[in-house]
């Protein structure tokens, strides 16, 4: 008889319960969990074709090492005694800089994605670390950091309760929300504008998000800082700003309007190639709504200028009153995230504490720019990346220049690749460690409950047992961590999970702030409750964090543990979003700082950007709903229909450059060239051509057959790497200058 099970869907940042219909261990269907605390049954086209993911006959089963140049398939040990016999004696013959760590996009979507690799660059102390938040979110993470002194301090639009929201650069119609975890955005965006508010889209493409706006305002790619500082320079000339109760949490408000002086929406017009009344409209709407958020999503970040976009975006909430409040933007309290601590200064946050060996790239957030990684693992001497650690990654695809990473991969002394497929990237990988399908593994939103609308907490064992000869992914992670370690075969997986739990009780009891100041941590370590390590791990922080039972510590009868979590298998609800400040804020000098030092040297380069001569043709990517990133190209239920790699082009750019519908071009620009399909629609402005990113699936020595067999074209090989955010090290793949040639 077929069975149900609950499972958070991790395909996506809007982590919508699903409720799976089993048959054996198979998933034969699945549907939006109307129990769900936080989803209430929403479900879109990628959760419904989880059983399709879960069962796709090109997912590895077995580990795969490499052997006489070929990758054969080879038991879990034998994989393991590869990784043991390589890494550490490259560790020990050139130091920990020869090895290098790069995560992709999918490791925030797992368990075993938040809680190992922390501990894996910890255990090789290596400097060398790429994800992919420099090809998307870091500018948003640096002016967090700059402005709060927390670069995890991100607000996020209080959807339920605000009256006007601003959207610029993002389409959460179809990407269902980033940095913003928020199941239904498009239900969400119509019942805005039932309760009589209003909805503005700024996008120089007519998205399905446009679609539903009050106000859609195309502007030239690229020039969204310059558009939000006009905003806010109006604010300011026009003394509209009022930040209200934020007003002694912030300084530099004199300082920022006498840095904002020049952007003047008539100075801003031409470069944005919006009406400067317009802009100063917007500005005095933005004012005078009762309530309202601005958001700002990848199409502000992944420019030139995405660094100061996105402080800007803050900036405007804090001008008028909205951040921190009900109905503007807030910061999320996730359950398994660290307890508030007392308002008062903090360490701040600090950019380049290192650089990068061969461009001198400044580390952010002890990362370094993926648009780095090839001419590291290339460049001779000494800290070169001989070995490399991939997980859940696929750069070759999603980094700028994805030949010259392909061919600095072939050239690894080893590389290990954590995937359950073998892709463009996993490829030239010495061993694969394959997850088991989602089906078998338990789930937590450890990232994005942080970036969550509402405050819950839900959690999920593995629907399906574990097969005899897989393991679990949290497993591959901790014996991944020992292998590295030269601790292969001495210690068991388990010891991982202890060493973390006894450092993060160890922390807890010798905080004098904590109400477990001077406890035992083997007596607390002895309460956890949980079936294998992560479980336990989970039943920690959620002790330990804002709702937590604090293990009898407090008088908190009603606290959060992982007991009491698995007795709500749909869920339990925390309530709306409140304010946290000043409690939130880690600046050295305990307030908002508006205008902190880097953000100030990098205006000089926005006002640069006033006069400069914009390209006659720029290049946006795009989004489409059936589709993240590279990796769900293989599933057929997802494939076809809008899903397609075209080239948008609007019609009287076509009849310019002589393209004709269904025909081909030939696109160049830095990094070389692309052939692709013309698709000429007004769904794109003039001067802007758009092609999706995550395309380009024709290398050999794959195993996607799906994928392979409609490979279409990778967008960011017309990239170099030499285009970047400077303050991020973020890559700039949107508004960058192309030609186009028609193709007979």
């Amino acid at each position: 008889m077929p069975r149900t099970a609950p499972r958070i869907c991790p395909l996506c940042e809007a982590t919508c319960g699903l409720t799976l219909t089993i048959e054996g261990t198979t998933v034969t269907g699945a549907r939006g969990d109307r129990d769900d605390v936080f989803s209430r049954g929403f479900i879109c086209p990628k959760g419904a074709a989880f059983g399709a993911l879960d069962a796709d006959p090109d997912r590895l089963r077995t580990p795969l090492v490499r052997r006489a140049g070929r990758l054969r398939e080879a038991t879990w040990d034998e994989a393991y005694d590869a990784v043991a016999a390589a890494v550490p004696s490259l560790v020990r013959d050139h130091g920990p800089q020869s090895v290098g760590i790069v995560l992709g996009n999918p490791n925030v979507h797992t368990m075993a994605g938040a809680l190992y690799p922390p501990l894996l660059v910890n255990t090789l102390g290596t400097r060398n670390l790429f994800t992919a938040s420099t090809l998307d979110q870091m500018p948003k993470h640096v002016s967090s950091g700059l402005l709060f002194g927390d670069p995890f301090a991100i607000p996020v639009p209080d959807l339920d309760r605000t009256d006007f929201l601003l959207l610029v650069g993002a389409n959460p119609v179809e990407s269902n929300g980033s940095l913003c975890t928020a199941p239904d955005f498009p239900g969400k965006l119509k019942a805005l504008r039932a309760r009589g508010g209003t909805l503005v889209v700024v996008d120089p493409r007519r998205t399905r998000t446009a679609k539903l706006a009050d106000t859609h305002l195309a502007p030239r790619p690229g020039s969204d800082a310059l558009l939000l500082a006009a905003l806010a320079h109006t604010l300011l000339a026009e003394k509209l700003a009022d930040p209200g109760a934020l007003t002694e949490h912030t300084e530099g408000t004199r300082e920022l309007a006498d840095a904002l002086g020049s952007f003047t929406p008539e100075a801003v017009a031409p470069a944005c190639d919006l009406p400067a009344d317009r802009i100063r409209a917007l500005a005095r709407e933005l004012a005078a709504a009762p309530t309202a958020a601005v958001y700002g999503r990848i199409g502000s970040c992944t420019v030139e200028h995405g660094t100061l976009a996105s402080w800007l975006v803050d900036v405007l909430n804090i001008l008028t009153g909205n951040l921190d409040r009900p109905g503007g933007a807030l910061f999320p309290l996730p359950a398994a995230g660290p307890r508030p601590r007392p308002a008062g200064p903090g360490r701040g946050f600090a950019l380049g504490r290192w650089r990068s060996r061969v461009s001198g790239h400044p580390e952010v957030k002890s990362e370094l720019p993926t648009a780095a990684l090839a001419e590291e693992i290339e460049t001779p001497g000494e800290g070169r990346i001989r070995a490399l650690i991939a997980i859940a990654a696929n750069p070759v695809l999603s980094a700028p220049d994805g030949r010259r990473l392909d061919a600095a991969l072939a050239g690894l002394d080893f590389m290990v690749s954590v995937d359950p497929y073998l892709n463009e990237t996993s490829r030239h990988a010495h061993v694969v460690l394959p997850p088991p399908p989602p089906s078998q593994s338990a789930h937590h939103d450890f990232a994005f409950n942080g970036f969550a609308v509402r405050n819950q907490v839900r959690y999920t064992r593995p629907a399906v047992p574990l097969e005899a000869d897989r393991l679990d992914e949290c497993e591959i992670h901790a014996r991944l961590v020992l292998a590295v370690s030269g601790m292969h075969g001495s210690a068991p997986p388990s010891a991982v999970d202890d060493t973390a739990i006894q450092a993060a009780l160890a922390k807890e009891t010798a905080d004098r702030r904590s109400p477990l100041h001077g406890a035992d941590p083997a007596t607390l370590a002895g309460l956890l409750t949980g079936e294998s390590g992560p479980e336990r791990r989970l039943d920690l922080m959620l002790r330990l964090g804002p709702y937590g039972d604090l293990f009898g510590a407090a008088d908190r009868a009603d606290g959060l543990s992982l007991e009491r979590l698995l007795a709500h298998p749909h869920g339990i609800d925390l309530g709306p979003l409140r304010p946290r400040l000043p409690g939130l804020l880690r600046t050295r000098s305990g307030r908002i700082e508006l205008l902190p030092e880097p953000i100030a040297a990098e205006l000089p380069r926005l006002r640069a950007a006033l006069a400069a001569r914009p390209a006659a043709l720029v290049l946006v990517g795009r989004r489409h709903l059936r589709s993240n990133n590279s990796w769900l190209h293989n599933v057929p239920a997802l494939t076809g229909g809008s899903n397609r790699c075209t080239l948008q082009v609007h019609p009287a750019d076509a009849d310019r450059l002589g393209l004709a519908d269904g025909g081909r071009a030939r696109i160049t620009a830095d990094g070389g060239s692309l052939e692709a399909p013309v698709e000429v629609t007004d769904a794109v402005r003039t001067g802007v051509v758009s092609l999706p990113h995550g395309w380009g699936h024709d290398r050999d020595g794959t195993r996607l057959a799906v994928a392979g067999a409609d490979p279409g074209v990778n967008v960011n090989q017309l990239l170099d790497g030499t285009r970047l955010d400077p303050l991020s090290g973020t890559a700039v793949l949107n508004g960058f200058p192309v030609t186009l040639t028609p193709l007979p």
